[in-house]
């Protein structure tokens, strides 16, 4: 994966190079883990375009290593947390 100023390249199963924009990047101090929710270049922010990954910063500290939020629990936090974001946003 690459990444560019607020933008990451996502490369799929079958090896397509896909540009995501980022929109928010948070830290949940409870999992002690940092966040990214990202959508395709080019879309509107429909909520089915989103998507959210848990990442391990890399040696610059930039977006690394992209992980899926696999607990209920952690996902309830992350959810609350850009659920605010994008209602914040809309104000």
């Amino acid at each position: 994966m690459e990444m560019e100023e607020n933008m990451i390249t996502i490369i799929d199963e079958e090896g397509n190079e896909q540009l995501h924009e980022i929109l928010l990047t948070f830290e949940l101090d409870d999992y002690d883990k940092q966040y990214v929710v990202f959508a395709p270049v080019g879309t509107d922010d429909d909520e089915d375009l989103i998507h959210v990954a848990s990442y391990i910063p890399d040696e610059s500290g930039e977006v690394g290593t992209l992980n899926d939020i696999e607990d209920d629990e952690e996902w309830a936090m992350v959810e609350e947390v850009i659920n605010t974001f994008f209602e914040d946003e809309e104000e």
